[in-house]
């Protein structure tokens, strides 16, 4: 009985697979005679850097006839001299034998393949004399009647690319890292960073061509970066800016009038320039400033899409500011808009959202001004722990020891704190010393559902001292928060309630209109959206 249920079921496997095998045989594909449709005529695969690979695009290709097709050839108008990379049917055109051509490609009735499209160009290969052109090339379909074409273009710019050297080594590739003096005692430590430091003909940063960096450009002790107006500097993955002890960077963009360009602005951003990429946060590292750096500005600067937009740590007891930020944004950090540790900082003007974790922090002390600014945080890619700002006097490592700075001093005026969570302004504090804070016409964002804050010395609101004419959860009226457009309309409930003494201080708003008259908090006045 066993016996003959086993060969029953070996008996119903063999007829199965014979009938797969029929019906597989009775598949018959003809040369194509009639026209394929396409999902698009043209592919744009949008502006790349020279030599840096662009994303995957996809072109569908239908066939619907009732028949069942043979593509007799499918290739690249250049052939093998194409910037272009195909994958049909997964295959690449790299991989054929006919110089990058796909011969036979099968379609069934009514059905559809796609065609995954990627490039990289080497723009002194095409064109020298432009920083930017269109490359283009086509995709060519051939039947027994006619050819019919897809339409390739990419927009390549030109570069001045900066990257640490590499040497090769037990077949592996050993690229150049950084020695640090982190201290400031004259004595480098060696690390892991991949980079380089800039040669002094690499000092001055122009707006002629964009600037790529690879893995960290350095600033060596007492030199200076200097970033002109216009200029546009690109990141790669784990890269950014160091500006060592004794170095300063001074980015001195100027207003544009037309917002859209932007055109005398500075921008910091990733490499990747492709509309996909232009909010993505964490494309690339920070840009740090070191104990020992000094004199650091930035003015008219756009910083987006960084892990943390500026990092400074140390500077604290200078007499002047160890960074001054005027007209500056920062948007789509994935840690920190600006993060510092026992630093000073001076910002008017500044704008930050969109952070994944606080926008502003200053910790372990420090000294902080911060006139007329948006600090506001509607991050909406995942959960963050802390508030829009917060400040500390503490420091702890990794082995749970404390550390208490004395110095802490924090004045905000005529601003504006908010953001998508209850709680969007902390102070914490460890030991016994006094802080130094105040807070002045500033609207904050503090809704202390639960009372976890009602005992708390620290906020006591209506304490003259460290609070004066302070707005708890008014509306500021955003235009678009989630699109980073942070300007107020005309619903706002802050218009008009800042000092005129703090708008004297900072008498121009972010796009340079007059606030003296009736000064709005934050780093914008008002603008009437019509409905």
């Amino acid at each position: 009985m066993i016996m003959k249920n086993f060969l029953l079921k070996l008996f119903s496997i063999i007829f199965i697979f014979s009938f797969w095998n029929s019906c597989n045989n009775d598949i018959d594909f003809e040369i194509n005679d009639t026209l394929l449709t396409f999902s698009k005529d043209t592919v744009y695969l949008d502006t790349v850097f020279t030599n840096i690979g662009s994303s995957t695009y996809n072109l569908k290709v239908y066939n619907n006839s009732s028949k069942n097709i043979l593509i007799p050839e499918i290739k690249l108008s250049n052939g093998e001299d194409s910037f272009y990379r195909l994958n049909v049917d997964g295959i690449y055109n790299q991989d054929t034998e006919q110089d990058g051509r796909f011969e036979n490609i099968e379609l069934l009735a009514n059905d559809s393949l796609y065609i995954f499209i990627e490039t990289t160009i080497d723009i002194n290969e095409i064109n020298t004399e432009q920083n930017s052109f269109l490359y283009e090339d086509k995709i060519e379909f051939l039947n027994l009647n006619n050819t019919q074409e897809v339409n390739l273009i990419s927009l390549v710019k030109d570069a001045i690319f900066i990257y640490p050297d590499r040497y090769e080594q037990n077949q592996q590739f050993i690229y150049e890292t950084l020695d640090i003096d982190f201290d400031g005692d004259g004595i480098n430590e060696q690390t892991d960073i991949r980079g380089r430091y800039l040669n002094e003909d690499e000092l001055i940063f122009t707006n002629e061509k964009p600037y790529v960096i690879y893995g960290y450009a350095a600033v060596n002790n007492n030199q200076e970066l200097l970033i002109e107006k216009g200029s546009r500097i690109h990141f790669h993955e784990n890269s950014g800016l160091i500006i060592t002890n004794g170095a300063s960077i001074k980015a001195n963009g100027e207003f544009s009038q037309n917002q859209e360009e932007q055109e005398n602005q500075i921008v910091f951003e990733g490499d990747r320039l492709e509309p996909y990429f232009e909010n993505i946060p964490g494309q690339w590292g920070t840009i740090w400033l070191l104990d020992g750096s000094i004199d650091n500005e930035f003015n008219f600067c756009t910083i987006k899409n960084a892990s943390v937009g500026i990092y400074t740590t140390g500077g604290a007891n200078f007499d002047n500011y160890k960074l001054d930020l005027h007209n500056v944004q920062i948007y789509n950090s994935s840690n920190f808009g600006v993060l510092s540790l026992s630093s000073s900082v001076n910002a008017e003007n500044l704008v930050i959202n969109k952070s994944g974790q606080s926008s502003f922090a200053g910790t372990y002390g420090g000294k902080y001004k911060l006139n007329h600014c948006t600090i506001s945080n509607f991050w909406n890619s995942g959960i963050r722990q802390f508030p829009s700002i917060l400040f500390n006097n503490f420091y702890i490592d990794s082995d749970e020891n404390e550390f208490v700075n004395n110095l802490f001093e924090v004045e905000i005026s005529n601003s504006i704190i908010y953001g998508n969570q209850n709680i969007e302004f902390l102070i914490e504090k460890l030991g016994d010393s006094d802080l130094d804070y105040k807070l002045t016409n500033t609207l904050v964002k503090f809704n202390d559902i639960n009372n976890y804050f009602e005992n708390d010395p620290i906020y006591e609101f209506s304490n003259d001292n460290f609070y004066e004419n302070l707005f708890i959860n008014l509306y500021p009226g955003f235009i678009n928060a989630q699109e980073n457009d942070l300007r107020i309309n005309q619903n706002s409930e802050i218009i008009g309630l800042g000092l005129y003494e703090y708008a004297i201080q900072t008498p121009l708003d972010i796009l340079s209109n007059n606030r003296t008259e009736n000064p709005d908090l934050g780093a914008y006045q008002h603008i009437i959206i019509q409905d």
